[in-house]
């Protein structure tokens, strides 16, 4: 628990907590608030995007003249020049004069400048404004005043025209060819002014002074009031974060999560003493906890937009499955109240959460169908939507008002509360934990255990089956875990599979292999079922809960049958009673004393030559009588009702087994 405390409140946030709950719209109830110090009021998001994008609009893209672009072209223009020309066989007497001609060309389109345009800033227009750098010296100028290389080429012709046709295209094709852009976007440098334009923006309108008032009580919330009290919120942790001894918030976070823990602690003494003194059950508790809280510290250091997106719920699925309701829904209190610290709006989302819990726990009684975990899934969805109009409507007051979007969250929640089913199967496996679906996946005849039961003590099966239907009759009267008792039932006698000709229900002969066997050997192979039952289903990785039933099925009785024989064969012998007594334990709660007595009856029943109503009343009477007076009952909390109960039962069950008939004209 200690260690639960220390990890939980380790990463939890360490601010301080701010002191009052507001919203928008609503009154607020606290005194008239008065601000200790003075502050500045922020901007609402909107207002603050509002700036940034019209900074960002107003912000000029940024090209950069490149000078040493000429300076490149310039010598292989020339080369090509006098190569072209001579290859064309041109009049070398005009080559200079052409040569120098278009090269002064050149370099006035190079000394105006080439656009490269881009066309995200042209947004749906052909020309635009640009901040163009020259030498470290910006500029304002429009694209429609610098050329493109197709204006360029234009330009040249415009200018360089001459007689000779050959000559000019020739020229032409040439400038073509050393056409380049030298003016260009540069994205890093414009990235940058417009990251220092932002940062530089101000995200505050206006200031508080200290010593000005607020709200006043009773004032309703509106849009400014809500500003100003989020900018002292802001501040007001800003400043505690800074002065506030953080040392001391851990220490009261130790406080808070200890208390609760303790608190728990104290219901587990009272209520479930089996989960107290069992060390891998409460580790199991303790885990649940710590794995809740961990995802909620996760999920503040991850600044989510909203905390819902957790699966609160799971916590309540998964004891409610793996223990009982009482427990699952104080487990899922302690946990919500925990988060409620660390939430804005706490008593929202405890209202939220809790019910939604309450609704987890009363969908999954009992998870003996794959569907209810879905059917669950869609009550709790039911009801965050319920609580989500209602909350919404006391806000708002309008159905149009509510942000619809804002449900997203709970709906990506309960979808996430489906691993419980995983989760689950993992507990199980790791803390020794029985649930309902295990015990479903037992009771199947199919399961190789009892297949092998069935085929090798076909007798010992058909005994258990009919002990399973009494057994289960009679606890789900009584109240009780009828599938846990059905479970103990069909593997009671699992240990019979060795040996199973030893045992009456599976001899088809008159001759008993006991016959040639001394008593005291005779019992001992007898009871021997017990400890190989315990033996083969520990082998087979079964539950403790259902190997409890093989251990006190028979509680420390005796085999009587060989005992008495001894007793009147060899009168002069010593005897060892302990030699004829099952090693226990007696049972300790009522599916196992239900199931001793439902295994007594139905084998005491095949006895009857001639059952008719009061011979089977007789024998329920006399065995549960006979177990009473055994002191085999006294652990497990059978009441007397329970016993008349489960009496009034096994009658029942035994005379529709053996086709009994009523005699009405006696009852007359």
């Amino acid at each position: 628990m200690v260690l639960t405390v220390l990890i939980v409140t380790y990463f939890l946030p360490k601010k301080p907590r701010f002191r009052y709950e507001f919203e928008k719209g609503k009154v607020w109830l606290n005194k008239d608030l008065v601000s200790p110090f003075s502050f500045a009021i922020l901007k609402t998001t909107p207002q603050v995007l509002t700036d940034k994008k019209d900074a960002l609009e107003n912000i000029l893209p940024i090209y950069k003249y490149n000078p040493e672009m000429f300076s490149a072209i310039e010598d292989a223009y020339l080369n090509e020049f006098d190569v072209k020309w001579k290859t064309n066989g041109f009049p070398e007497n005009e080559r200079q004069k052409y040569k120098t001609a278009s090269y002064k060309i050149l370099a006035s389109i190079y000394s105006k400048g080439i656009i490269s345009l881009t066309t995200k800033h042209q947004k749906n227009r052909k020309n635009y404004d640009v901040s163009l750098l020259n030498n470290n010296v910006s500029k304002t100028i429009n694209t429609q005043d610098l050329l493109t290389i197709q204006t360029a080429l234009d330009y040249f012709k415009n200018n360089f025209k001459i007689k000779n046709e050959n000559i000019q295209e020739s020229v032409v094709g040439l400038i073509q060819n050393h056409l380049q852009p030298n003016i260009l976007f540069d994205e890093p440098l414009t990235t940058i002014v417009q990251n220092n334009t932002i940062n530089s923006l101000s995200t505050t309108h206006g200031m508080v002074q200290k010593g000005e008032l607020i709200i006043a009580k009773n004032n309703v919330i509106d849009e400014e009031t809500y500003q100003k009290l989020e900018s002292f919120k802001a501040t007001y942790e800003a400043q505690t974060k800074i002065i506030g001894d953080s040392t001391l918030v851990y220490l009261g976070q130790i406080l808070l999560v200890g208390f609760n823990l303790s608190l728990l602690m104290v219901f587990l003494q009272m209520f479930r003493k089996d989960i107290f003194a069992d060390n891998r059950q409460l580790s199991l508790l303790l885990l649940v906890i710590t794995t809740m809280l961990l995802a909620l510290t996760w999920a503040i250091k991850l600044n989510l937009p909203t905390l819902y997106y957790i699966p609160y719920c799971i916590v309540p699925i998964i004891i409610r499955i793996l223990f009982d309701t009482r427990l699952a829904l104080y487990l899922h209190l302690l946990v919500i109240l925990i988060a409620g610290f660390f939430v804005p709006n706490s008593f929202e989302f405890v209202y939220y959460q809790i019910t939604a819990g309450m609704v987890a726990i009363y969908s999954i009684r009992n998870l003996v169908k794959r569907e209810q975990l879905l059917l669950s899934a869609l009550f709790i969805l039911t009801s965050y939507f319920i609580s989500f109009i209602g909350i919404g409507l006391l806000r708002e007051g309008s159905f149009k008002e509510i942000e619809w979007v804002n449900f997203v969250p709970f709906i990506v929640s309960v979808l996430l509360s489906l691993i419980a089913y995983p989760i689950i199967y993992a507990f199980e496996r790791v803390f020794g934990i029985t649930s309902d679906v295990a015990l479903i996946e037992l009771t199947n005849t199919n399961n190789k255990l009892l297949r092998e039961l069935a085929f090798k003590a076909p007798g010992t099966f058909q005994h258990s089956l009919q002990v399973a239907n009494l057994a289960e009759a009679a606890i789900f009267k009584i109240g009780g875990n009828s599938l846990l008792v059905r479970a103990g039932a069909l593997y009671h006698d699992i240990g019979k599979i060795e040996n199973p000709q030893y045992f009456i229900e599976n001899q088809n002969t008159a001759v008993s292999p006991h016959d040639k066997l001394p008593y005291e050997q005779s019992a001992q192979i007898i009871i021997k079922h017990v400890l190989k039952g315990i033996e083969i289903t520990r082998r087979h990785q079964l539950p403790e809960s259902v190997i409890d039933f093989i251990r006190t099925h028979h509680g420390n009785t005796r085999v009587d049958y060989f005992y008495q024989s001894f007793l009147k064969n060899s009168p002069e012998k010593f005897v060892d009673e302990n030699i004829f007594r099952y090693p226990g334990p007696i049972p300790f709660s009522k599916e196992t004393g239900v199931l001793m007595l439902a295994d007594s009856v139905e084998a005491a029943s095949r006895s009857i030559k001639n059952p008719d109503a009061q011979s089977i009343n007789d024998l329920v009477e006399r065995i549960i009588n006979y177990k009473l007076e055994q002191n085999q009952l006294d652990n497990c909390d059978l009441t007397l009702k329970d016993l008349e109960t489960i009496k009034l039962i096994f009658k029942t069950m035994l005379m529709s087994i053996y086709h009994v008939r009523i005699d009405y004209l006696q009852t007359v």
